[in-house]
């Protein structure tokens, strides 16, 4: 099902300057693009219900319940400046 498409009208509204064989070839792969796009169209989805998701989809997130946390030693052993058992960060601020 060939498409017929005003490829100087969609150069205008793209604000594009095309040479006749920039248009030629244009004209021909935007003319492959939308024949591909109308065989999507032609799928029979009649009987398919709808659905978010293109598979069925569970709570894939953990269960929100506290645990222990990792210990002070352990979550400072990589930081790069440590100031009384806290990350120490260069100041954002200025102090007046």
């Amino acid at each position: 099902m060939p498409v017929d498409i005003d490829i100087e009208h969609v150069a205008r509204l793209a604000r594009l300057e095309l040479t006749p064989e920039e248009k030629e070839r244009l004209a021909a792969q935007l003319g492959m693009i939308l024949e591909h796009a109308a065989k999507v169209g032609e799928v029979a989805t009649a009987e398919v219900p709808p659905t978010a998701w293109a598979i069925p989809r569970a709570n894939v997130l953990r269960p929100d319940e506290p645990r222990p946390s990792l210990p002070v030693e352990e979550v400072l052993a990589n930081a790069p400046e440590v100031a009384e058992d806290r990350f120490k960060v260069p100041r954002i601020v200025e102090v007046e």
